[in-house]
């Protein structure tokens, strides 16, 4: 069979093709237009084209080429905070791109769709941890991209019979994560202010509550998400069970780089204070088990991050709007 996998030179995607490569006999084929993601992070047994989503033309001649049986769309600029910023961006990048994916599996009869939707639809609405039975109710133009294709895809599955898989993963981290972005994955912006000899940043007071996932042990549940039809039609968190503050997240870290540096408190920013999900629903389909800890998770991708080039920390030289731009965002570090 071949798996189309969006993405796949970012965290998500570049692990799975991986997986999929090492551990099946299967095709895996590739999207990304390396914005967020590296060429070093795809693996050379998977066939990989580099394009924008948003183009329809080339998202169907990938289709009419090479006729996939399975989609995993990973693909997204997931910068919560930043996207109100960056309203059009945001809503090509992560919604009108995955409709192009939609559209054209529905035409070339796509067996299994699986989307990396976000914790973020849940909001700020409700006591965590969120079940997958609550409404989506997002604080943010990305958390409304992602609600959107949600919906998009269960119309798809209702009106045309192209079978999906919703997966809302939360805080994933690991090896081949983009540390060099400062709008997304504190873990990984820590990492670089860390190698770069710079405080670690924290938003506000830093006790906002996150449960943090190193992203191998979600591997082989993303695989199971194509592979059990129990999972068609079903929203399924996924991610790790305990959650750290903020503070402790980063008091982990200093730890396991043993720095000096101290964190940098910095003016709070929008955003849902308290956000965990509930488990149960991703362990009895997907067989998903929380092995590595924070501790160990951030061992492992710190000694990856050292490993690293030193490349140029991606930065929005201009913002669609800039009314109610945080003082952090307007600097280059």
């Amino acid at each position: 069979m071949k798996y189309l996998i969006t993405g796949v030179a970012g965290l998500l995607g570049s692990r799975l093709a991986d997986w999929i490569v090492e551990n099946t006999n299967n095709e895996v084929i590739g999207i990304d237009d390396l914005s967020g993601g590296y060429i070093e992070n795809v693996n050379k047994n998977v066939k990989f084209y580099k394009f924008d989503l948003v183009d329809l033309e080339k998202v169907n001649g990938v289709f009419k080429k090479e006729k996939p049986d399975v989609v995993y769309h990973f693909a997204a600029y997931a910068a919560e905070g930043l996207s109100p910023f960056i309203r059009k961006y945001n809503y090509e990048n992560n919604l009108i791109s995955s409709t192009n994916l939609i559209t054209k599996s529905i035409q070339y009869d796509v067996k299994r769709f699986v989307f990396a939707s976000s914790m973020s639809v849940y909001g700020d609405k409700y006591e965590p941890p969120f079940d997958e039975s609550l409404q989506q109710c997002p604080i943010d133009p990305y958390g409304v991209a992602k609600f959107a294709v949600e919906q998009d895809l269960k119309i798809a599955y209702e009106q045309h019979g192209l079978p999906y898989t919703i997966v809302r993963p939360h805080n994933f981290y690991g090896k081949n994560q983009n540390i060099w972005d400062k709008y997304r994955n504190v873990l990984g912006i820590w990492m670089y202010q860390i190698i770069n000899d710079m405080q670690p940043t924290i938003f506000g007071d830093g006790e906002q509550k996150r449960a943090f996932s190193y992203v191998d042990d979600s591997i082989e549940p993303l695989w199971n998400s194509s592979q059990n039809d129990k999972c068609i039609d079903q929203i399924i968190n996924l991610g790790g069970i305990k959650e750290h503050t903020i503070n402790e997240a980063c008091d982990v870290l200093i730890n396991v780089t043993k720095t000096d540096l101290k964190p940098k408190y910095l003016e709070q920013r929008h955003e849902v204070k308290y956000a965990w999900s509930t488990w149960d629903k991703s362990v009895d389909l997907l067989g998903f088990e929380h092995t590595i800890d924070l501790e160990q998770g951030l061992t492992k991708m710190w000694e990856w991050a050292k490993t690293q080039p030193r490349r140029k920390r991606f930065f929005w030289s201009n913002y669609e709007l800039d009314k109610g731009i945080y003082d952090f965002w307007k600097r280059e570090n």
